[in-house]
């Protein structure tokens, strides 16, 4: 039976690739900033439908 003697052998294991990046996370600033926009914009989805219809309603008591 032969048994090589080679010092390169078993080959080198070929270089592990780098597992991907985590996605990148907002700061606790762009968060904060990010919760006023929904909430105005919330707020705005709110108030403007009734002072759209108040300002029809003024346009439409005033032409009428």
């Amino acid at each position: 039976m032969f048994v090589p003697f080679d010092p390169d052998w078993p080959p080198f294991d070929p270089p592990r690739a780098r597992p991907p990046r985590p996605p990148r996370r907002i700061s606790p600033a762009q968060e904060k900033r990010l919760m006023q926009a929904i909430g105005l914009n919330l707020l705005l989805a709110i108030v403007a439908p009734i002072g759209g219809a108040t300002v029809i309603a003024a346009l439409l008591g005033w032409w009428g």
